[in-house]
């Protein structure tokens, strides 16, 4: 017999160090770097669903407020979180959720799965945006082209790899453990 809780545990460790290792690799850009922190949330919700990928999230976001360089450019600590860019970092929470919640609800169609992605992404976005404007005193137009324009095609780019990649792992995981609670 199978110990799922083990298995579960153990697999919110390996796709919380997967995100800690995408996350720091990044691209300046002016003051939101393009980073692979929202491919690895991306990947944990689609692959262990809403509540073991905000789990791996909240998980990361602790490790990072401590001092462990996981946050984009190998950032790391409170300063990272209050700063302009923390509201990107919370919006994680929100990608997590309607990732893991629609790969959950309707897995197996890749269109709906990706759907999901997006409104988690939008809902990043708005969070990240609110406070990249409140944090640098910016209008809504300067907020929008320093935190969200820059970042959608490449973010369309993760959501489609993400899909590609994490519905046949998710389906292969699946055999040995009870996914998306």
């Amino acid at each position: 017999m199978k110990n799922t809780k083990t298995m579960t545990i153990t697999m919110i460790a390996l796709m919380t160090a997967i995100l800690c290792i995408l996350a720091p690799i990044s691209i300046p850009l002016s003051t939101v770097p393009i980073s692979l922190g929202t491919f690895g949330v991306y990947l944990c919700a689609a692959i262990l669903g809403p509540k073991d990928g905000i789990i791996c999230v909240l998980i990361y976001l602790m490790l990072g407020l401590v001092g462990i360089p996981v946050f984009a450019e190998g950032m790391a600590g409170f300063g990272v979180l209050a700063g302009p860019t923390g509201g990107y970092l919370i919006g994680y929470l929100v990608i997590a959720f309607f990732t893991g919640f629609f790969t959950k609800k309707w897995g197996k169609n890749p269109f709906i799965v990706f759907l999901g992605m997006v409104i988690g992404t939008i809902g990043c976005y708005l969070i990240g945006t609110i406070w990249l404007g409140l944090q640098l005193n910016l209008g809504v137009w300067q907020a929008l082209m320093a935190g969200v324009i820059p970042f959608i095609p490449g973010d369309i780019i993760k959501m489609v790899a993400c899909t590609v990649i994490s519905l046949p792992v998710r389906k292969q995981i699946k055999v040995y453990l009870e996914v998306g609670k």
